[in-house]
């Protein structure tokens, strides 16, 4: 199967576009799909109602001829608009597209901090920092996200669990047989929780 690059699979066209700003910012794009269903709207967006009912474009299969060409009506729409605006703008008619947003951006997302898709956790050596929350989310469980524990951490626990007495312990750490406890955790104090326009204003620097 040849590589599609930008291209969108699933039999609904996408495309990486450009918006204001894309000659010095990486990530100043959105991603557009165009949907059979919503080919009429799509067209209002655009500025281009002649097109709901022009046979060169009014099917898929007539469209695809003429792809880059659409996709290039878009980039003009959107030059003067940030990929925020753009989003916004298309939305309202209810066009399939979404901000292609920086690692900062993602970080930063008030929206995706509220969903848990992103979170911050605590670390007894390296302090707070940022993970990818738990994709499963039922209305009777919401799963705790935590740290990684250090190596070595629990093994006394394990031992105890065992049956191993703390001097049966003690000899095999003695004989390094099971490896020397971890060091004492770090204060670092809990982090306070990040309000929303702290968020925004932070992705925005």
């Amino acid at each position: 199967m040849p590589r599609g690059g930008n291209a969108g699979g699933g039999g609904q066209p996408g495309w990486i576009l450009k918006c204001k700003g894309w000659e010095t910012d990486p990530n100043a794009y959105i991603y557009f799909t165009i949907q059979e269903q919503n080919w009429a709207r799509t067209c209002q967006a655009l500025g281009k109602p002649e097109w709901i009912d022009d046979p060169e474009y009014k099917t898929a299969r007539a469209r695809q001829a003429h792809l880059m060409d659409i996709f290039g009506e878009i980039e003009k729409l959107l030059a003067d608009k940030t990929k925020f605006e753009a989003v916004d703008l298309l939305r309202k008619f209810e066009v399939p597209c979404a901000p292609v947003l920086s690692m900062k951006e993602l970080a930063y997302d008030p929206d995706l901090r509220e969903s848990g898709t992103i979170v911050e956790v605590a670390h007894k050596q390296r302090g707070p920092y940022l993970t990818v929350g738990s994709p499963m989310k039922f209305s009777g469980f919401k799963p705790t996200i935590t740290g990684s524990p250090l190596l070595g951490e629990h093994t006394d626990e394990v031992l105890a669990q065992l049956g191993y007495g703390p001097e049966q312990i003690a000899r095999l750490h003695q004989a390094e047989v099971v490896g020397p406890p971890p060091p004492e955790p770090v204060e670092h104090g809990q982090p306070e929780a990040i309000r929303a326009d702290t968020i925004r204003a932070a992705a925005a620097d």
